[in-house]
């Protein structure tokens, strides 16, 4: 959970450092890959009891807000192009 949701952030700074269009949205795509990612291990810690209901709850608003946010920042380049 830790890897894949400190990817989900790399992802974000390393594609907001690229020049070009191109490059930022592949780097975008991956950090929703690993938002992705980091939902299923969410989901898999909850079932076999790692994670109360509760915080995964917190952690599932939190992944929808910054869904949200990555594909509205995703369809603004994809615009730009």
């Amino acid at each position: 959970v830790r890897r894949s949701a400190l990817s989900i952030s790399g992802n974000i700074a390393e594609g907001y450092g690229r020049k070009h269009t191109k490059d930022k949205l592949n780097f975008y795509y991956d950090s929703r890959g690993s938002l992705s990612e980091t939902k299923n291990h969410m989901i898999y810690g909850k079932n076999v009891g790692y994670f109360k209901d509760s915080e995964c709850q917190e952690c599932n608003n939190i992944i929808h807000e910054i869904w949200k946010e990555l594909n509205s920042l995703i369809a603004s380049l994809r615009d730009e192009s």
